[in-house]
């Protein structure tokens, strides 16, 4: 692979920049923002005026109650992902739990369809249109699709401090970017100065310099993977009433928000870092087990299919 060089227009370099490529501060951002984002999300749910979910409608024709036989989601997308380590998988399975124990019609992310976008480079395309980026990928003489899946293999990067993340439509569970905290992973800690920011940027200079454009929607200092998805109100509406312009019953939602609080607590007590180390549960390794995946197609609910998959490490 030849040199990388950032662009100068590299939406990632900038958060690098501002915290003057420091591990500490950059994981701070990402705490901050999914904190203040929390915040922002429970103060609109438990309002008053509070009308009930935001439903995702293309996954209700999916799956679901109201599934439409023969419905084909039009949305095609190009992305690089990495997938969740098996340890992370098992603490996903204990969360998607404890949130279905109060919230039972939410939609739940099956197991091998998890995912962490990296890099989302199209969205919301045709086939046609699809066919043509991944011609311009694999056709290229600067960067190969097998250089960018196996960057993580030379490029490692840690993800920490779980935490459920949620708004009217999803619940994902969020990571930050380790700052040299405690590991139980045979590596060093100051290994931590080139994070999954980092990753993420070098991602995206790749993928230009394979000639193909990025129309990114996910820029902001986060690292999520969606676990539940809202398809009904069903559970959330008064008792008596029918789901058709039903009213919410603000004590079902609270029963959730106050159910995430719950698992929170106890991700933070269990599965972040303390002078001992780390439970496996609660460290990511982008990579380990299997690179990054360059994915395409129907993939919005984790579809679609693989383009190239990356080399893991042990």
């Amino acid at each position: 692979m030849t040199n990388l060089t950032t662009c100068e227009d590299n939406p990632f370099q900038v958060l690098i920049t501002e915290t003057n490529n420091d591990a500490a501060e950059l994981q701070s951002r990402y705490e901050n923002h999914r904190v203040n984002r929390n915040t922002q999300q429970a103060r609109k749910i438990l309002a008053p005026d509070f009308a009930g979910w935001n439903l995702d409608e293309v996954l209700m024709r999916l799956d679901g109650p109201a599934r439409e036989e023969g419905y084909v989601d039009p949305r095609n997308c190009l992305v690089i992902w990495a997938r969740p380590t098996s340890p992370v998988r098992d603490l996903i399975k204990f969360v998607q739990k404890a949130l279905s124990s109060v919230a039972p019609s939410l939609w739940l992310m099956p197991p091998e369809n998890l995912h962490i976008t990296v890099l989302e480079v199209a969205h919301s395309l045709n086939e046609d249109q699809i066919d043509r980026l991944v011609d311009t990928l694999q056709s290229s003489q600067s960067i190969s699709p097998v250089e960018i899946a196996d960057y993580s293999f030379s490029h490692r990067t840690r993800l920490i401090k779980p935490m459920v993340s949620f708004d009217s439509t999803a619940m994902a569970l969020s990571f930050v970017p380790a700052a040299g905290e405690a590991s139980d992973a045979r590596r060093s800690t100051a290994d931590d100065t080139y994070s999954y920011h980092h990753l993420r940027r070098d991602v995206f200079d790749m993928v230009r310099a394979a000639g193909v454009p990025v129309a990114s929607r996910y820029i902001a200092p986060s690292a999520h993977l969606t676990i539940a998805r809202f398809i009904t109100q069903e559970g959330f509406v008064k008792q008596g009433a029918g789901l058709v312009d039903a009213k919410i019953d603000p004590v079902k939602v609270k029963e959730l928000t106050d159910k995430i609080e719950e698992i929170n607590q106890k991700l933070q007590a269990e599965y972040w870092p303390d002078q001992n180390g780390v439970k496996a549960e609660g460290e990511w390794l982008v990579g380990q087990g299997q690179g990054l995946i360059i994915r395409r197609g129907r993939l919005w609910y984790g579809g679609g299919e693989d383009v190239q998959v990356g080399q893991g490490y042990a």
